[in-house]
């Protein structure tokens, strides 16, 4: 979330810069403003309170050493009174203190000063494009026909157990999602990414900070007995490793990567654009996630850009990067960069990657820390990126790398497969 000081150091900055994401920020600012008002005069009064009962509890002893009991009572009862009064102080402030918490939790992330303008997808501008446009026969299929030609993967197995959404992989399919996964590991531990195995079930605690919570809640799955939640992405376990935890600097940057499962709602999605591979509730995907000090951070997201780049020139697919919009961006981002491929036999542009600079957001949220030079504890910036997402890039190496013989596969995952061709 927002930190106070950054509303209270420019309010009309901040209303500007949350109409970028089309978020009327007027009212709420104020309200946020008034309230830190009313627990600033509080904590005053409960201050002044404490130094009087100080002065008085003094006093009481003086008064009883010179025999002046009478005087003594009635300070005591003056500090009896005090004492009550601060009660009804310290839940006013403890409730003003919860106010501004809830407040500033509705409030989105302040997009960068490059995030355009913009209400949709649409308004989104490329920045950059790379790859060769394969060029594909007249009869060529669709990835959900040739799953079923090549026995790749079972999508209405998976209706009839689970239910849409969640599909079967079989055979060759298999290996090849275990081959992706695999290079994508393999990939970000080159680039000096440590890899962990995270839990796929996170505490209501990890979703608040990292911002699934409360903004994303209805999207997740619930596992309502436990009060646990089925992880979106690897992100949110991961950033909450450094939750309550202040940082060495000499430590930074941390740098982590994770394969995980990820589970999605994706309530209201229907029509042609989730049919087969193209959205899921639940697939797989390698997360790299980075903890940086402020001054590091954006080096740090072009890092990731470029690694996310280097992926899919390895995998021999077109694509090309998105600076997303204000109204096409998360809530929880400062800004992001999407990776799309191109869809060859479905004439589309797939999304297989967001990469994210939250700058403090979560970090304050997490009360994710380090201690700089000068000894002062200061809020680091969290990045992520997906590195990446395996549905659609299945589908569009499927699309792409079809030939009358079979599928060719990519050539830097034959290793992992032990076939350079599906037939």
């Amino acid at each position: 979330m927002l930190t106070l000081q950054t509303i209270k150091a420019d309010p009309n900055f901040v209303v500007e810069r949350l109409a970028v994401k089309g978020f009327d920020g007027k009212k709420i600012i104020n309200d946020i403003l008034d309230i830190d008002a009313q627990r600033r005069r509080l904590q005053q009064k409960c201050d002044s309170d404490a130094a009087e009962l100080k002065k008085l509890a003094a006093s009481i002893g003086a008064l009883m050493k010179q025999n002046k009991k009478d005087e003594a009572e009635e300070v005591k009862t003056r500090v009896a009174e005090i004492k009550e009064a601060t009660k009804e102080l310290q839940q006013q402030l403890e409730k003003s203190e919860k106010d501004m918490i809830e407040l500033l939790l509705t409030v989105p992330n302040l997009p960068n000063s490059e995030v355009p303008e913009g209400k949709s997808a649409e308004d989104n501008v490329t920045v950059k494009t790379g790859g060769t446009m394969p060029q594909l026969s007249e009869d060529a299929l669709p990835h959900w026909d040739l799953a079923k030609k090549y026995n790749l993967i079972d999508f209405e197995l998976g209706v009839k157990v689970t239910g849409a959404g969640f599909p079967f992989y079989i055979g060759k399919g298999a290996r090849l999602q275990r081959a992706l996964i695999q290079f994508f590991l393999d990939s970000a531990s080159e680039a000096g990414y440590t890899e962990v195995e995270p839990p796929f079930v996170v505490n209501s605690a990890s979703g608040y900070g990292t911002g699934q919570l409360p903004d994303k809640e209805g999207q997740m799955y619930h596992v309502t007995v436990d009060d646990l939640y089925l992880i979106p992405t690897a992100e949110v376990p991961v950033t909450n490793m450094y939750r309550d935890v202040i940082i060495p600097k000499a430590e930074l940057p941390k740098k982590n990567c994770a394969y995980s499962p990820c589970w999605r709602r994706e309530a209201g999605s229907y029509g042609k654009d989730v049919r087969g591979l193209n959205r899921l509730h639940q697939f797989d995907k390698v997360e790299i996630v980075r903890i940086e000090r402020p001054e590091d951070s954006y080096a740090a997201l072009e890092e990731m850009k470029s690694h996310v780049e280097n992926l899919l020139n390895s995998l021999g697919l077109p694509w090309r990067i998105l600076r997303l919009c204000g109204g096409d961006m998360s809530f929880t981002s400062a800004i992001t960069y999407d990776f799309e491929v191109w869809s060859a036999a479905q004439q589309r542009w797939l999304e297989v990657s967001s990469v994210s600079n939250f700058e403090t957001y979560q970090a304050n949220r997490l009360k994710c820390r380090y201690r700089d030079d000068d000894k002062k504890i200061k809020l680091c910036h969290t990045l992520n990126g997906s590195a990446l997402a395996l549905p659609r890039i299945v589908a569009a190496i499927l699309e792409n790398n079809q030939t009358p013989e079979g599928i060719k596969v990519p050539e830097c995952l034959q290793k992992y497969t032990g076939f350079n061709i599906i037939d």
